[in-house]
Order: C-alpha cells, then structure tokens, then sequence
C-alpha cells in the first residue's frame, strides 16, 4: 500500500515519526478496534480518510476513501474521491458500511454528514463514528484544536446521532498507564503555553492563524521524542462499553433503519 505524502499538522498525523507516535497509534487503534464492528466482505466508505494509513486493517472488505485533501488521497491503492463529507459524490444505498475516524469533529455542521452517511448507506446499514471524547480530549471547558469545530461527550453525541440513526450504540477508546502519562505531560505543557495568553486574545484570532500558530507549536514540542511516547503501541489501546466520560474517544455504532 502506498500513501500520499502528507504534511503533519493538527489536522493530521499520518506518521509516527518523532513524538506523534502515541497520536499516531491511537488513530490507527480506531481502525482496528472498529475493524470487528463492521460486516465482513461488504464495501465500506472510509469518510475522511486522510492518508490512508490503516484501510489496510479492514481486511476482506472493499474501502472507498473520501477526503477533501486531494494530496492526502494521491498514492492510496484503491478507490477514492475528493470531495466534502457534507456533500458525497455517491447514490443513494451505495455502500454496506461507513466508518468516519476523527472526521466529524472538523465540520460546524455534522448534521449535514449525518444527512448523506444515511442516505448512502443500504437499509440496514452500518455506521462507525470515532471522536475525541470532549471530557478528555485537551480542556472539556475550551476547543484548543482550532481544526475542530465541535467535540462531544457521550451525552451530546448520542443525542446527535439518534435523530438520524434508528439505533445507537456507545464504546470507549481507552489508553494503558503509558498513553495516560503522555497525555497527562502534553496537557501539563499546553496550560503553560495557554497560560502565557492572559488576554484570551487566541479566542478573538481567526481560526486560519489559530492553526498555524497550533501547528507551530505542535511540531516543536513533539520535534524530539521520549521512551513513554516510543514506547506505546497498538496494545495500549482498548475499547469498553462502560466508563464512556473517562475513554480517550468515543466510538458510536448507529444502524440505519
């Protein structure tokens, strides 16, 4: 399998060089936690796929990736589309399945995906959505990701998703001791650097230099790596049905009528 190359932002991490390793394997974890929710040998959407770095983990089934980013796309071996996950390219009741990992949370208007996830998908269909759990995930009390429009704790992703899906089940992406102690140091260093702006003058900033100024900051602080942070794999990640407002991200498994 071959991907594009991608540059490593906020908005993606298609790599485990240097210190993204941890964040790296916990995107690749959803795809392999999520693996044996899906239907085997059905033809399955990867909605905001990005690089591609772990279609590959959905063996026996057809993926179609669809991203905005045409250079995420250039190089994945198999199908995919650029377009927005707002407004998909495909008929009604084109696929089996649909898994959206990390996507959701980058749009304003998730309602508009949840719209086109349930019209291409066959009655009876499958979605996956993975999201960071909004409880755990940087400040539950602040968006300091200035690529995420919205995040959710379960509560308000269940109520987002049942209008739309006639079932919604809730599971929990959860991290080993290690994950714990690496994320615990990146957030001690993120309220240093949030707490140099007294002004709250990044709430006023427009988002566009909010996410420079993110990835500036991102690929310095993680320019040098730790044992904790090489040291995590796939196996420092599990999934539970239970404890949802302590999991790393949340994990919705909706079922079309």
């Amino acid at each position: 399998m071959t991907r594009g190359r991608t540059p490593v932002t906020g908005e993606r991490v298609s790599s485990a060089a240097g210190g993204f390793n941890p964040t790296f394997r916990r995107h690749v974890a959803a795809y392999a936690l999520c693996e044996p929710l899906l239907p085997p040998g059905v033809r399955v959407l990867d909605l905001g796929c990005g690089a591609g770095h772990s279609f590959h983990l959905l063996t026996g089934r057809q993926t179609v990736g669809v991203d905005v980013d045409a250079g995420a796309l250039a190089g994945q071996d198999r199908e995919t589309h650029v377009a927005d996950m707002r407004a998909l390219p495909f008929p009604n009741a084109a696929f089996d399945a649909v898994l959206s990992v990390h996507s959701v949370e980058h749009v304003p208007d998730a309602e508009r995906v949840l719209a086109e996830v349930a019209r291409v998908l066959v009655p009876g269909g499958v979605a996956i959505f993975v999201t960071p759990n909004r409880l755990t995930f940087a400040r539950a009390d602040e968006i300091v990701d200035p690529y995420h429009h919205v995040e959710y704790d379960p509560d308000q992703l269940r109520a987002l998703l049942s209008p739309v899906f006639a079932a919604v089940e809730l599971h929990g992406i959860f991290g080993s001791d290690a994950v714990h102690e690496f994320i615990t140091g990146e957030k001690a260093r993120m309220d240093r650097l949030l707490g140099l702006d007294v002004l709250g003058l990044r709430h006023r900033l427009p988002r566009r230099v909010m996410q420079v100024a993110y990835d500036t900051a991102l690929r310095t602080t993680r320019r040098r790596t730790t044992p904790v942070a090489e040291a995590i794999t796939l196996a420092d990640f599990s999934l539970a049905a239970e404890n949802l407002e302590e999991s790393l991200d949340l994990v919705a498994v909706c079922r079309v009528a």
